[in-house]
């Protein structure tokens, strides 16, 4: 498996981003030789300048229209309906693309004949593609074959988390009981195949790749010794909160052990990663208000004619090591909102102007708060910051809750791009599960992926209140 950050990737979707390239261009030399059925006159149009990048450009739009709509989502194209449904908003969409540039620069346009064949060529070939993928036992490798060693509440929440996604291509054996006396009771689906004390001989038995630590109590329970033969057989050994990690991109706190958090990689900032992250914030935030100026422009003349002044909203944040400061933000309510004291924003709230629903969905609203990056108060990626108020509440409600004013609060995030809102103390505990997974595995490529996550949500308008 690939990785970005902490979290894995899986195989099968590094295949189709490989294999939607290729066959996108198998397309596109399918259409120019149905459009030419000559080799000389294929030859001419393909020794025209800037072939490479004539061909590029609708291979990275139409892969680019793919992940947008979702096409690489398997959760969102679990049915032959929606993945044709994708599959054709995509494509639609990278076509219109295509339009708008091929009119602005139509020298480098592919020619209206081919572009007419390599639409429905490469939709036909992406959708057979993905129906053969799709067909019961198509697939590169077998399932990693997974023993849960011990019946602790964190393997059981990882095994119902294993079996709600097929995509991930693990398949769970069963449990060993801690005492051997309850083998052949059920506890998820399957269920105690044997004892601890037999690790080694389940494991030979049932061919498994994996072995996956969720002892009630490992004091004088772990069996150390079959686990080292185990190891030094090739078989992977690993904790049920790390194995949740790598599957989810969230840490699990539910349970956990603050000696892991220790004992775990990551948590490192470096010199020389927290000076690059801050010179990216620093001219990202500088070009963003430059090329934002437009909308703000605009946001702020039509919040003034719907309810006057003031226009930015200076409100009391949370930042780094706890240090207070003043978000800025183009005001979204009515005057007096909190009036009767603050609160979570909801669902159809009351309090929000016709304009402030506009800009709430556009998140343009949030765009004031690059003043707040080249302040050094925010970066471009972080943890969202949360009030004082609310701070002191979840500090005292969720263990860990302070930990994630450890890095600057950002303007998106990973728990922004991965979940939604959070507007109670359990959706804030989530949240606060990807907080730490992007504190833990911190990077310059995973603020990238991020910002780039982060297009999809605005374009959609997922999670905004």
């Amino acid at each position: 498996m690939f990785k970005i950050g902490g979290q894995k990737i899986n195989t099968r979707t590094v295949l189709l981003l490989g294999s939607d390239a290729v066959l996108i261009l198998i397309g596109l030399a399918l259409a120019i030789f149905t459009r030419f059925l000559h080799w000389r006159a294929i030859l001419t149009y393909l020794h025209e300048s800037a072939t490479a990048y004539r061909l590029a450009l609708p291979v990275v739009t139409c892969e680019l229209a793919l992940y947008y709509h979702d096409v690489y989502n398997p959760e969102a194209v679990r049915r032959f309906t929606e993945l044709l449904a994708r599959l054709l908003q995509a494509l639609g969409t990278a076509c219109m693309g295509l339009a708008i540039v091929y009119f602005i620069d139509p020298a480098h346009g592919l020619g209206r004949g081919v572009a007419v064949l390599a639409a429905p060529i490469a939709f036909l070939l992406l959708l057979g593609w993905r129906v053969l993928m799709g067909h019961k036992g198509f697939q590169l490798q077998g399932p990693q074959r997974i023993l849960v060693l011990g019946t602790g509440r964190e393997g059981i929440a990882l095994v119902r988390e294993i079996i709600g996604r097929p995509e991930l291509n693990l398949k769970v054996v069963g449990f060993l009981d801690e005492t051997g006396e309850n083998i052949g009771k059920p506890l998820v689906n399957p269920g105690i195949i044997g004892a601890v004390a037999n690790v080694d001989e389940v494991a030979a038995r049932e061919r498994v790749s994996r072995v996956v630590l969720s002892l009630k109590e490992r004091r004088g329970n772990t069996p150390v010794r079959q686990l080292l033969d185990l190891k030094f057989a090739g078989i992977s050994v690993e904790d049920a909160h790390s194995v949740w990690e790598q599957i989810s991109g969230r840490i699990h706190l539910q349970h956990l052990s603050p000696s892991w958090l220790i004992l775990s990689d990551g948590f490192r900032k470096p010199k020389l990663l927290v000076a690059a992250k801050r010179a990216v914030d620093f001219f990202a935030a500088l070009i963003g208000l430059i090329f934002g100026m437009p909308i703000m422009v605009v946001t702020a003349i039509a919040i003034w004619f719907e309810t006057g002044s003031p226009i930015l909203f200076h409100q009391e944040r949370t930042g780094m090591r706890g240090r207070s400061f003043r978000m800025l933000k183009f005001r979204s309510m009515y005057h007096d909102a909190e009036k009767d004291g603050p609160s979570w924003a909801a669902n159809a709230d009351h309090r929000i102007t016709l304009v402030g629903r506009v800009i709430r969905m556009l998140r343009f609203d949030e765009l004031p708060q690059f003043i707040n990056v080249l302040r050094g108060e925010m970066s471009l990626v972080g943890p969202r910051p949360e009030r004082p108020i609310f701070c002191e509440m979840l500090e005292r409600e969720i263990p860990l809750y302070a930990q994630r004013h450890s890095v600057r609060p950002g303007i998106t995030g990973w728990a922004q791009v991965k979940y939604q809102y959070g507007a109670s103390v359990e959706e804030s505990r989530t949240k606060l599960e990807y907080d730490l997974f992007y504190i833990k595995h911190m990077s310059i490529l995973l603020d990238l992926a991020i910002i780039f996550e982060t297009v999809k949500v605005l374009l959609t308008g997922r999670g905004a209140k």
